[in-house]
């Protein structure tokens, strides 16, 4: 991959996530109105904390893909996160699918863009 679009998708990726983890914390981002079964998946997750998790992941994948230190980590570990986000708006709340379509495929991006990094850990 081109280095300056790489550059380009790990920055676009790391702010888009770092935003979003923030918006779990300090709630600047308004959410429209969500389905009873989208409501209640976000109730189950938020009281056992899993929310705040899933914020902390974000937020720190954001700054390592921003800083560009730790990031084929983190983005491997974002990609459930991305993977999650499809799932649960193709499920349970397909109005909202467009942002997480986005996000899955910077992460893929990103991935594919740190593939020297995973060499070792894929070899058979």
């Amino acid at each position: 991959m081109n280095s300056k679009v790489f550059l380009v998708v790990r920055i676009l990726l790391g702010v888009f996530v770092l935003v979003f983890g923030l918006n779990k914390f300090l709630h600047f981002i308004p959410f429209g109105e969500m389905p009873e079964a989208a409501m209640n998946y976000f109730g189950a997750l938020s009281s056992t904390h899993t929310m705040t998790m899933v914020a902390i992941v974000e937020i720190l994948a954001g700054l390592a893909l921003i800083l560009n230190k730790y990031g084929a980590l983190m983005s491997v570990i974002l990609m459930s996160v991305s993977v999650n986000a499809v799932l649960f708006h193709a499920t349970l709340a397909p109005e909202g699918v467009g942002p997480a379509l986005l996000l899955l495929i910077l992460n893929i991006a990103a991935v594919f863009g740190y593939k020297d990094r995973y060499s070792d850990m894929l070899r058979a």
